[in-house]
C-alpha cells in the first residue's frame, strides 16, 4: 500500500511527522486530496496537554479544504472528482439520549478527527460522502476556516441572539469571530472583548460595533458604558478561562443568558447568587447543529475577513513547530493554516 507523510500529536508537547497508509474510497466514500487544514484551539490544547477529550497518538486536523479525486459508486453525481468541499468532522453513536432527542451534536460518544479518531493532518483521506459540503466559489483556505466558524454560529443560535440585543463575545480567536460574526448577521450590536490590539481590529472587520481591551480598559466599566448601565444582554465566552467564566455571569444583563464555547482549564468559582438574583440563562454550546451550509453562504457573499484572520500558513514540516510557537505565545494568533500544495507529503 502506498504511503504518505502526517502530523501526529504524539503526547503533549510532542508532534512527529510519520507515514501512514493512502487510503482507497468505499463506495459510500470519497477520496480526498487534502488542501489546506486549519490548526484548531483543541489541538493547542491537546499539544498542551489540557484537552481532557485528546486520544494520543493521533493524526491531528479537521478544519478542512479539500478536492475530491475519486468516489465510490454509491456517491451522488454533486460530489465528483473535481469538486472542492469542506466536512463535518463529527462523528455521533446515534443511539445516546442526545443523539435521539436530535442534537448529535452533542453526541455522548462523540469522535470528533483528531481529537478521538485519526484526523486530516496528510495529503489524502477517505470520508463518507454525508459528511460532505461543496462550494464552487470558496477557495480551499475559505472552506478550512467553515467548521471553526459554525461552531460559533452555533454558539449565537444557542444563546438566540436577536437583532437590537447587545452581545458581548469575549475572546476572539477564529471561534470567538465566527461567535461575533453569527450576532452581527443576526443584527445584534456586538462588543468584542479580548487582550490584543490586531484582533480587535479584525473584529471591527468583521462588523462589532465596539471593541474593549481589557488590558488597558476595565470590562466592566466599559460594558456598563457602552449598555447604558444595563450589560449585554447575551455574553458568549470563548476562551476557556475561570476568570472570563466567571466574568461572563458577572457582567451579563439582568435576565440575560451565558454562552460558554470554551473549556475552562482549572476549576471555576462562583458566587451562585448571582445566578439566582439575575435569573439568568447559562447555555454550553458544543460543537455545531447544521451550521454548514449556513456559513458557506455567509463565506460566499463576501462578509468575513479572511485574510486578516490568517495569521500564518506554514507547510507540513513546520506545522509542529507552528503549533509549539502558537503553544508558546498565544496571544497574537487567530488562525494557522497548513497548506498542504506547498508541501513534501509523499
Amino acid at each position: 500500500m502506498m504511503k504518505q507523510r502526517a502530523l501526529v500529536l504524539v503526547e503533549p508537547g510532542k508532534t512527529e511527522v510519520r507515514e501512514i497508509d493512502i487510503p482507497s474510497p468505499k463506495s459510500d466514500e470519497a477520496l480526498l486530496e487534502i488542501n489546506t487544514v486549519g490548526f484548531c484551539g483543541g489541538d493547542l490544547n491537546g499539544f498542551r496537554g489540557l484537552f481532557e477529550l485528546q486520544e494520543y497518538p493521533n493524526v491531528l486536523g479537521h478544519e478542512v479544504g479539500a478536492t475530491i479525486r475519486e468516489v465510490g459508486n454509491e456517491v451522488p453525481d454533486a460530489f465528483k472528482p473535481g469538486v472542492r468541499v469542506t466536512l463535518n468532522p463529527y462523528l455521533n453513536c446515534g443511539h445516546c439520549v442526545s443523539c435521539r432527542k436530535g442534537r448529535p451534536n452533542a453526541c455522548q460518544d462523540n469522535k470528533t478527527m483528531g481529537v478521538r479518531r485519526p484526523g486530516a493532518m496528510t495529503r489524502f483521506i477517505t470520508v463518507p460522502w454525508q459528511k460532505l459540503h461543496a462550494s464552487s466559489t470558496l477557495s480551499t483556505r475559505e472552506l478550512a476556516l467553515v467548521e471553526p466558524l459554525t461552531v460559533g454560529f452555533h454558539a449565537a443560535a444557542r444563546g438566540r441572539v436577536s437583532a437590537g440585543e447587545k452581545v458581548a463575545v469575549i475572546g476572539c480567536g477564529i471561534v470567538g469571530m465566527g461567535a461575533l460574526a453569527a450576532s452581527v448577521h443576526r443584527g445584534a450590536e456586538v462588543i468584542a472583548v479580548d487582550i490584543d490590539d490586531a484582533k480587535m481590529r479584525t473584529a471591527k472587520l468583521a462588523g462589532a460595533a465596539h471593541t474593549i481591551n481589557t488590558t488597558n480598559v476595565d470590562l466592566h466599566e466599559a460594558l456598563m458604558e457602552i449598555t447604558d448601565g444595563d450589560g449585554p444582554d447575551v455574553i458568549i465566552e470563548a476562551v476557556g478561562n475561570p476568570a472570563t467564566y466567571r466574568a461572563a455571569v458577572e457582567e451579563v444583563a439582568y435576565t440575560g443568558r451565558v454562552v460558554y464555547i470554551g473549556y475552562a482549564k482549572k476549576p471555576v468559582d462562583y458566587s451562585t447568587g448571582t445566578f439566582v438574583r439575575k435569573e439568568i440563562e447559562i447555555l454550553g454550546s458544543r460543537n455545531c447543529l447544521g451550521d454548514f451550509p449556513d456559513v458557506i453562504s455567509y463565506l460566499e457573499a463576501g462578509k468575513f475577513p479572511v485574510d486578516a484572520v490568517i495569521s500564518r500558513v506554514v507547510s507540513l514540516d513546520e506545522a509542529g513547530a507552528a503549533l509549539a510557537d502558537w503553544s508558546a505565545n498565544p496571544g497574537p494568533i487567530t488562525k494557522i493554516m497548513v497548506d498542504f500544495d506547498n508541501s513534501v507529503t509523499q
